[in-house]
């Protein structure tokens, strides 16, 4: 007699019911929604759901639902049309205070609530892909930059004459001085103040030379900090646009991967994200005659540096910078309450005012200009060869002359349009990018797009799910039968455990759940073809069963433990899709295990075990 101790019938049935009460939710699918979020200042409370129905009301926008979730206000539509209205209606009545973004959540019914459907990946969902390549020879440049700046002040601190501090053209820093005791006590001095660099002397031309090369070990450094502090700002700049549930991640060594679920402006997308906008605040020494005639010349006065405004004019300005862009907290968009015109409103913080005041105390009466400066990269084909070619966008957006001592919040003007004068706000609260970055790939998946992914997707599942069906009830019969009861429970405990985990599903996520469908049936196969094998020599048909499920159980381990291996270093070691995949088939063989060997065999013990039997309809 076959019997199951009544504890492993307990444990069937509980991963059953759970596996049916988690993948529930997944038939109920999703509802397209407007999600509204307080930014620092405002709350989300009955005031904001009221101006957010009156928006609707007016507009003659129908919406399914509006409930309070995790302190943001959430409205359900019945379709994506009537979301994309609602979205552009209410992001324009709330204001700056709220963040208002597209959304697609469960349209799980309350007796559900706190179970969640499948998350679903860009490819299934809809919205924008950006493959960004981070500069690290620029970022490397930066570092040699800061070297060489830090160096000036300590050899000027520590009163060691020299020449000349620069950067070489080759790489690294050098320092030209004077005689061999300035070398010497320069030599000592950087050593200490800045071990990672690796000093050399050398004398050229009746000169002598320090040069500093940067150690291999700071170089990683540096560009692993160059990427980190990028994917931050665009992390940054993502929540600042109100994208729901972005996927930003690191792919290999110098790129980043932009996921935006939902968004279809890519333009816009590549615009914000790629940006290295910053800005300096310089004093101008000139914007007339002495600036024309240092533009036609080429001569320009000493202590100075020549820019140009948007419309080719020059303008003369001091080469110290008051301030730089990196001490802005907050930047709002807006307009002047004097000439109406686009206005960017500043707020800097502690550092940042206390810098701004001590400067402009003795700047009262001067003219102060605010240079907007941005860095690209692209790559252009010379000779049959890439190569990238790095730009440096310098222009005067605004001058104007300081009335009064300026501290911790200003305006700036100048800005040609009301969407310039958002986007460089947006730019400027979340940081500029450490180094440019360039777009490498781009990809936009529209929503019917995913749609049809999805239907092709589940229609491949089920054609796959009904021919294994079909051949195990014929070949197999009754034990057919079980194994199909057993494949279907495999289908719904891997749904079960996505969305518990709430793992991204993917296209190749749905590939490697047909292919799961596929190897499901490999362990019944094999058991039921030892039970027919123990049958054909004589054994009883109990001991059939025993034998079958005992005898197959090692070498339907090995089969499943050899594919997880491959399953598990194709998550780690892959990106994207590949993990997508890895995940679904590493899901499905621990299942498939469970189902088909413990399943089935409860199964066959109910109707089988406590019977005589002659024969097995096998």
């Amino acid at each position: 007699m076959n019997y199951y101790p009544a504890w492993k019938y307990l444990l069937v049935t509980g991963v059953v019911m759970a596996g049916l009460f988690f993948a529930l939710p997944n038939i109920y699918g999703n509802d397209p929604a407007v999600q509204v979020s307080a930014r620092a200042g405002s709350i989300v409370d009955l005031s904001t759901e009221t101006s957010v129905r009156n928006v609707l009301l007016e507009s003659g926008i129908d919406h399914k639902e509006l409930t309070f979730e995790d302190g943001r206000l959430v409205v359900r539509f019945h379709n994506t049309e009537d979301q994309l209205r609602a979205n552009g209606d209410i992001r324009q009545a709330l204001g700056r205070g709220y963040s208002v973004a597209q959304n697609i959540v469960a349209a799980t019914p309350g007796w559900l609530r706190g179970t969640d459907p499948m998350y679903l990946g860009l490819d299934l969902r809809g919205g924008v892909h950006l493959l960004l390549e981070v500069d690290m020879e620029a970022a490397v440049t930066k570092a040699e930059d800061r070297y060489v700046e830090d160096m000036r002040s300590e050899l000027r601190s520590n009163r060691v004459k020299y020449l000349s501090v620069k950067r070489r053209d080759e790489g690294g820093v050098e320092v030209r001085l004077r005689g061999r005791e300035e070398v010497d006590k320069a030599y000592r001095l950087i050593s200490e103040e800045f071990p990672a660099l690796t000093l050399a002397e050398k004398e050229a031309n009746g000169n002598l030379f320090l040069t500093g090369m940067l150690s291999d070990q700071e170089i990683r450094e540096v560009r692993t900090f160059a990427v980190e502090q990028n994917l931050t700002t665009l992390r940054n700049r993502v929540n600042e646009l109100g994208v729901a549930e972005p996927n930003i991640s690191r792919q290999g060594e110098d790129r980043i991967v932009v996921q935006l679920p939902g968004v279809q402006d890519s333009a816009r997308m590549r615009e914000i994200l790629s940006a290295t906008a910053t800005l300096e605040f310089r004093v101008v020494t000139d914007a007339g005659i002495a600036a024309q005639e240092a533009q036609q010349t080429g001569r320009i006065p000493v202590g100075n540096l020549l820019f140009e405004r948007r419309s080719g004019e020059p303008v003369l300005m001091k080469r110290r910078v008051i301030l730089t862009g990196e001490y802005i907290i907050d930047a709002n968009s807006g307009f002047d309450q004097v000439s109406a015109s686009p206005a960017v409103f500043i707020t800097l913080d502690s550092k940042g005012a206390k810098r701004m005041s001590e400067a402009t105390r003795e700047l009262v009466g001067q003219v102060m200009g605010v240079v907007f400066i941005e860095k690209r990269v692209e790559t252009i084909e010379q000779d049959g060869e890439k190569i990238k070619k790095r730009t440096v966008v310098q222009e005067v957006i605004n001058t104007a002359t300081i009335q009064e001592r300026l501290s911790k919040r200003f305006q700036i003007t100048g800005l040609d349009s009301p969407r310039e004068a958002r986007d460089l706000a947006l730019l400027l609260r979340a940081g500029a990018l450490a180094v440019p970055i360039e777009i490498v790939e781009e990809r936009t998946v529209g929503p019917s797009m995913g749609q049809d992914n999805i239907d092709q997707g589940f229609r491949s599942v089920v054609a796959g799910f009904v021919l294994v069906l079909v051949f195990m009830m014929v070949y197999y019969r009754i034990f057919g039968l079980i194994a199909n009861v057993a494949l279907f429970l495999n289908l719904v405990l891997i749904v079960a455990v996505l969305s518990t985990l709430q793992a991204t599903l993917t296209l190749p996520g749905i590939a490697g759940i047909v292919l799961t469908v596929g190897m499901a049936v490999d362990a019944n196969v094999l058991i039921f073809q030892r039970i027919r094998e123990e049958l054909s020599v004589g054994n009883t048909p109990q001991a059939s069963i025993q034998a079958g499920y005992g005898k197959a159980f090692v070498t339907i381990a090995d089969a499943n433990v050899t594919t997880l291996i491959a399953a598990l270093v194709l998550f780690i070691f892959g990106t994207g899709p590949i993990k997508g995949f890895a995940i679904t088939l590493s899901i499905g063989i621990v299942t498939s295990m469970f189902t088909a060997i413990m399943g089935t065999r409860a199964v066959v013990n109910i109707l089988y075990g406590g019977r005589r039997l002659s024969k097995l309809p096998i």
